[in-house]
C-alpha cells in the first residue's frame, strides 16, 4: 500500500470533520506542530476533535475506519488503568497499513477552550462556530527543560548513586532481569534528567530535549553521545557492568557542572564510595584499597579532614565534555 503525504491525511482528517456535525472544532499538537521538530515520514498525526456527542462517536467507531486499514489500534478503553465513563476525553490511536499514524482525541465541546489554551502546541484547522480563543503560534515552550532546585538536583544525584548499587548485585548475582531493570527504569531515568539539566544550562532553559530525551543526541558532540550510546547494554553481564561505568563517568561529569553553576553542592563522598564498591567486583575487602587509590596520597600540609567533613577528591576523568549549542539560533 502506498503511503500518504502529508497533505492527503491532512485532507482526509478535515474532511471527515467538516461532513461529521458532531465535531466542531479541530486542532493540532505534538511533533507536526512544533516548529522546531525533525520532519519525517514517522511522525504522528496528532489530531483533538472537538465534538457534541462523545459517547455515540465512542459507542459506534465504525466512522473512522475512513482513514484506512490499520495494524493496530488503542483506545483509552484499551488501556488498564482508564475505567468509563469516558466524559472528559476518549483517544482512537491507530497505526495504519499505508505506515501512516493518527492519534485521534475526542474532548467534549465544553473543554474544548481549555484543553486547547493547556498546550503551547496547539494549531487551530477547524473552527466552525468560533468557540476556540485566538491563541499565539504554535511553541514548544511547555516542553522547555526546567532548571533544578537544590532538592530536586540532590535526590537525583542520590537516586542515581544508591540504585547504582542494585544494578552492580544484581551482576555479580547473574540476575540479568533485575539490574536489567534496575538500570533501565530508576538509574538511566536520572542520568537522563542530569544531561538535559546541562543541556538546559547552556541554552539559557529554553530548549526542548524530546519525550524521553530523544533530541539529546543533537546536543552532545560524538564522545559525550559515545558515552551515552554505550550505557545501552547488551545482553551479556561484562556489558551491562561497562555500560553502568560508563553512566556514572556521563553522571559525574555533568553532575559536577550543573552543581557549580547552580550553586549546589555535588556529593563526591557519596560518588567515590559508590565508584568503589562498584569496581570492587563484589570482593568487599577490596573497597578500602579502592577508595585509598582514588585518593591518592595526601600531602602533609594538608589537614585531615573531621569526621563531619566532606572529602572532595579528584577522581579519574573521562575527557572532558564540552556541551555546545548544537543549532544556530538557539540562545
Amino acid at each position: 500500500m502506498k503511503h500518504r503525504t502529508e497533505q492527503q491525511m491532512m485532507d482526509l482528517i478535515l474532511g471527515v470533520a467538516e461532513r461529521d456535525e458532531r465535531v466542531r472544532a479541530v486542532w493540532i499538537n505534538g511533533s507536526r506542530a512544533n516548529p522546531n521538530a525533525p520532519r519525517d515520514q514517522y511522525q504522528d498525526f496528532d489530531i483533538v476533535y472537538a465534538v457534541t456527542d462523545m459517547q455515540s462517536m465512542i459507542g459506534e467507531p465504525g466512522w473512522i475506519d475512513i482513514f484506512g486499514e490499520r495494524v493496530i489500534m488503542q483506545t483509552r478503553a484499551d488501556q488498564l488503568d482508564s475505567d468509563p465513563p469516558y466524559e472528559d476525553w476518549f483517544n482512537f490511536m491507530m497505526q495504519l497499513l499505508d505506515g501512516n499514524r493518527i492519534d485521534l482525541t475526542l474532548v467534549p465541546l465544553g473543554l474544548a477552550a481549555e484543553v486547547a489554551q493547556s498546550d503551547s502546541l496547539c494549531r487551530v484547522l477547524l473552527d466552525k462556530d468560533g468557540i476556540l480563543p485566538e491563541l499565539p503560534p504554535p511553541s514548544d515552550e511547555n516542553y522547555w527543560v526546567k532548571k533544578p532546585t537544590e532538592r530536586e538536583y540532590l535526590c537525583t544525584c542520590n537516586e542515581f548513586l544508591w540504585v547504582s548499587t542494585y544494578v552492580a548485585k544484581g551482576i555479580w548475582r547473574r540476575e540479568m532481569a533485575y539490574a536489567n531493570g534496575m538500570l533501565s527504569e530508576c538509574v538511566r531515568p536520572m542520568l537522563i534528567k542530569m544531561v538535559e539539566w546541562k543541556i538546559g544550562l547552556d541554552n539559557h532553559f529554553r530548549v526542548d530535549t524530546g519525550k524521553l530525551g530523544k533530541y539529546i543526541e543533537r546536543y552532545l558532540y560524538s564522545d559525550q553521545w559515545q558515552l551515552f550510546a554505550a550505557s545501552f547494554a547488551g545482553g551479556n553481564y561484562e556489558d551491562m557492568m561497562k555500560g553502568l561505568l560508563s553512566m556514572g563517568e556521563l553522571f559525574r561529569s555533568c553532575g559536577r557542572e550543573v552543581g557549580e553553576a547552580l550553586g549546589f553542592d555535588y556529593p563526591e563522598e557519596d560518588d567515590l564510595r559508590v565508584s568503589a564498591y562498584i569496581r570492587c567486583g563484589g570482593r568487599f575487602e577490596k573497597i578500602e584499597e579502592l577508595l585509598n587509590r582514588a585518593r591518592g596520597p595526601r600531602r602533609e600540609e594538608e589537614p585531615a579532614p573531621q569526621d563531619h567533613q566532606t572529602v572532595v577528591v579528584q577522581q579519574e576523568e573521562p575527557p572532558q565534555f564540552r556541551y555546545r549549542r548544537m543549532r544556530e539560533g538557539v540562545k
